[in-house]
């Protein structure tokens, strides 16, 4: 189908009933993510081709490093979230961040349910805790940053920890991550491990923890 019908002899209708037949055949969808082209970069901009003569714009910060340089050039595949289109003009509202998101909650969601361990950076400090970057934000209670109470939270502000994952809520946008699980598991594997090497006679390394 040719969207270079001239739209100035439809009306509104007519045009909405095109643009729609267009998108059924090109598999583009609103809300989702999808593939696009970097085909421009224009002062703060940078224009997306996702296929079939659909473009949108992004702004240049979504694509910046941490040098504040930009990590794409002309020609890069991208995936970019569609979230709406302008039936007047096929002109499509895109985000690379919001993308990024997306992904990032599918492989926390696979983590969440086989139990696995998460990486994350503590960027600041919240009521009742601290908040890490682990893709998106999530909560980490002060309970369970370690076996023993932390006094000085700040202190670990820009670390970065492995978590497991003890509450997963993806509509709420609700996470809590846990340090202190991980450090019981750990604890609870050399205990047994211990137990597994104690033999009468045996020589023990051991570490004082106390005099009475």
């Amino acid at each position: 189908m040719n969207l270079d019908t001239d739209i100035n002899s439809m009306d509104r209708a007519d045009f909405q009933a095109l643009f729609d037949s267009y998108l059924d055949e090109s598999n583009i969808r609103e809300r989702t993510v999808v593939t696009g082209r970097v085909i421009g970069m224009d002062g703060d901009w940078v224009t997306v081709d996702v296929g079939y003569k659909a473009e949108g714009i992004i702004p240049l910060q979504e694509f910046t490093g941490e040098d504040g340089e930009p990590t794409i050039s002309i020609g890069d595949d991208v995936d970019v979230y569609l979230d709406t289109m302008n039936e007047e003009d096929g002109q499509l509202r895109l985000s690379k961040r919001r993308a990024d998101e997306m992904k990032a909650w599918e492989e926390i969601a696979k983590a969440y349910e086989a139990d696995e361990v998460v990486k994350g950076t503590i960027i600041t400090r919240v009521k009742g805790g601290l908040s890490v970057d682990i893709g998106v934000k999530a909560f980490l209670p002060g309970s369970q940053v370690d076996l023993r109470p932390v006094k000085n939270l700040e202190r670990l502000l820009g670390t970065e920890m492995d978590f497991k994952i003890i509450k997963f809520n993806k509509r709420r946008g609700n996470i809590v991550l846990s340090r202190r699980v991980m450090l019981e598991e750990e604890r609870a594997r050399q205990r047994t491990q211990t137990l597994q090497d104690l033999q009468v006679g045996a020589i023990m390394q051991g570490v004082v923890k106390n005099i009475t």
